[in-house]
C-alpha cells in the first residue's frame, strides 16, 4: 500500500476498519529509526460545519486526555501526534509489539489462576490513574489488553474517547450529544449500555475478562440467574481458589453498588484474600461451584467422585482387542496427552503438590499459526469522561509470578483438549515429539486425526508426580478413554516433561 499521511508517515497495511474509520500500521519517515506507529483515522459520522467545529474542539481535547495517559506509565501506548486531513482526524500512537489476551487463549490455552492474578495486578494500578483521571475507559476486554513481547506487561489500548466524539449530533433541542453507545456487547454492564457509565463499569468488563482467560466462554455463552441478573460462571472454573471466584463475583455484580468501588479495593481484596460482600447482595452461587474439594495427598491430582456423572457410553466390549488395534494402527499418538471429557463440563480436579503454585500461561507463538491482529486495529470504541471521581493512585505490590507444577501443566493440557482446542495442546509437546515419525507420521494431521476424529472424550482419573526438580519431571496418568464409536478403553502414561525457563513452562519430551 502506497500512501503517505500529512507527509510524514508511510502506510504499511491497513491493520483494521470500522464505522468510524480505519486504522494504519506505518513508518515515521522523519525519525532516524523510521519507528512503526499505528494510525488511527476518524471521520464525524455528520457532514455539517456546525458539528464539524465541535468534534474539532473535542477532538483536541480527548488528544491531550491521551496525551496524558500514556505519558504516565508505560503500559498505555503514547501518542506521538494528532493532525487534521482533508475533514478527517488522525491519531498517531506507539505501535505495541505483543498479542492480546485473546489471541494467546487461542494459542495457548486457558490460564492459569496465578497468571490472571498477576495480569490483575499488573493492569489494577494502571486503571485507577486512568479512573483518577475522571475517566471510564468503557471497552475493556480480551481484544484490548496486549501482553508486551519484550517484558510481559499487560497494555492498555483503545483509549478512544475521539471516537465518541465522532458520533457527535446535536439533539431536538438544538445541543450537542452524543448519538452512539461506546462499549462491547457482553463485556459491559448493563447502565453502560444505557448510556451511564460509572468507574465499575470498567471493573465489572474487567472481570468478565478474567472469566474469559479462566473458562474460555464469552459472556453471550455464560447463563445468567434469571432473578439477579447475575452471571453463572463457576461451573467452568471449579479449580479456581474461593478467593479469586469471590472478587470476580463482586467485580461482575448486576448492580454496581454491590461491586467494588475502586480498582484499588480489587488489590486489597487480592492480597488479603477476602472478599467483604455488600449487604445488598442477595444471590449466592450454589456451593459446588464455589470451590474444588479438598486436596488428596501423596502427590496426586484425582477426580473428584460422585461430582460429575460421565457420559452414557455403549458397553465398551473387547477392550484388550480393541486396544491393541489402536496401537498397531499408529494411534497410540493420541495417548501422547490426554484430555477431559470433551463436550461436557468438566469434572473438579484437586491438587496437593506445590499448593501455594499456579501455572502460568505458554508464551511461545508457534510460527505454524497467524496470531489475530493486534488490536490497536480497533476503530469501534472509545472511553468516557462523565465521572467526577478522583483515587489517588495506589501503590501495589506485584508478586512474583508462581512457577506452575509438573501435575497443573498436565492438568492445563488436559483443559485445553476438552476444550477443544487441539492446537494448543499439540504446541505443549516439545519439537522432538511433535517429529517423532512413529507417533505423528502425519504430524499435527496424525494428532487431529486422533483427538477430532476417534475420541469422543477421555476421563481423567490420578495425576501423580513420579519426581520433579527444577529441570525435570516425570507425571503418571491414568484415563478412560470413550470412542466414538462407542467402545471404552483404560490406558495409562508416564510423561517426561522439560521445563522451558524462556516460556516459563512445562513441555512433553517423551511419553511412555
Amino acid at each position: 500500500m502506497q500512501m503517505l499521511l500529512n507527509n510524514r508517515y508511510q502506510v504499511i497495511r491497513t491493520l483494521g476498519s470500522g464505522g468510524f474509520g480505519e486504522t494504519f500500521l506505518a513508518e515515521d519517515t522523519q525519525m532516524p529509526s523510521s519507528r512503526r506507529c499505528v494510525i488511527k483515522q476518524l471521520r464525524p459520522i455528520q457532514n455539517n460545519p456546525q458539528i464539524y467545529q465541535l468534534v474539532q474542539e473535542r477532538f483536541q481535547r480527548e488528544a491531550a486526555i491521551l496525551e496524558d495517559l500514556g505519558g504516565f506509565t508505560d503500559q498505555i501506548p503514547t501518542l506521538y501526534a494528532y493532525f487534521q486531513l482533508e475533514g478527517q482526524f488522525y491519531l498517531v500512537q506507539e505501535w505495541i509489539e505483543g498479542d492480546t489476551l485473546t489471541a494467546k487463549v487461542q494459542q495457548q490455552g486457558l490460564f492459569s489462576e496465578s497468571s490472571v492474578r498477576e495480569i490483575w495486578v499488573k493492569l489494577l494500578p494502571v486503571l485507577e490513574f486512568v479512573h483518577s483521571k475522571r475517566i471510564v475507559h468503557r471497552d475493556i476486554k480480551p481484544d484490548n489488553i496486549i501482553v508486551r513481547h519484550r517484558d510481559g506487561k499487560p497494555v492498555l489500548i483503545d483509549f478512544g474517547a475521539v471516537r465518541e466524539s465522532m458520533g457527535t449530533v446535536f439533539n431536538s433541542q438544538g445541543n450537542p450529544t452524543s448519538s452512539i453507545v461506546i462499549g462491547t456487547p457482553g463485556y459491559m454492564p448493563s447502565e453502560q449500555a444505557a448510556g451511564r457509565p460509572v468507574y465499575s463499569s470498567d471493573l465489572y468488563s474487567l472481570g468478565l475478562t478474567a472469566i474469559y482467560l479462566l473458562t474460555g466462554k464469552q459472556p453471550q455463552e455464560l447463563e445468567t440467574d434469571s432473578r439477579t441478573g447475575e452471571i453463572i460462571w463457576h461451573r467452568y472454573a471449579l479449580s479456581v481458589s474461593p478467593t479469586l471466584a469471590e472478587v470476580i463475583d463482586r467485580a461482575i455484580a448486576y448492580h454496581p453498588r454491590d461491586r467494588f468501588a475502586s480498582a484499588r479495593e480489587i488489590q486489597e481484596a487480592l492480597q488479603l484474600g477476602s472478599v467483604t460482600v455488600p449487604p445488598t447482595v442477595a444471590y449466592q452461587y450454589p456451593p459446588v461451584a464455589a470451590a474444588p474439594p479438598p486436596a488428596i495427598p501423596q502427590n496426586t491430582i484425582a477426580v473428584s467422585p460422585g461430582t460429575s456423572p460421565p457420559p452414557a457410553h455403549p458397553p465398551s466390549g473387547q477392550k484388550g482387542i480393541f486396544l491393541g488395534s489402536l496401537i498397531v494402527g499408529g494411534l497410540i499418538g493420541g495417548a501422547i496427552i490426554v484430555g477431559f471429557a470433551l463436550n461436557r463440563p468438566p469434572q473438579p480436579i484437586v491438587q496437593s503438590i506445590n499448593s501455594s503454585s499456579e501455572p502460568s500461561p505458554i508464551r511461545n507463538t508457534p510460527e505454524d499459526i497467524t496470531p489475530p491482529v493486534n488490536s490497536q486495529t480497533s476503530t469501534n470504541s472509545a472511553p468516557s469522561t462523565s465521572e467526577t471521581i478522583s483515587p489517588e493512585i495506589p501503590a501495589s505490590t506485584q508478586p512474583a509470578a508462581a512457577r506452575p507444577s509438573p501435575a497443573q501443566a498436565v492438568q492445563n493440557y488436559y483443559t485445553n483438549i476438552n476444550q477443544g482446542q487441539y492446537q494448543a495442546a499439540w504446541n505443549q509437546l516439545s519439537p522432538s515429539l511433535q517429529d517423532n515419525q512413529r507417533l505423528h507420521p502425519n504430524g499435527y494431521l496424525s494428532y487431529l486425526d486422533w483427538w477430532g476424529g476417534k475420541v469422543e472424550s477421555v476421563d481423567v482419573t490420578q495425576i501423580n508426580v513420579v519426581q520433579a526438580n527444577t529441570e525435570t519431571a516425570t507425571v503418571d496418568a491414568k484415563f478412560q478413554y470413550f470412542m466414538k464409536n462407542g467402545r471404552q478403553v483404560p490406558g495409562a502414561v508416564r510423561f517426561s516433561l522439560l521445563w522451558d525457563a524462556e516460556n516459563s513452562r512445562w513441555v512433553v519430551s517423551a511419553v511412555k
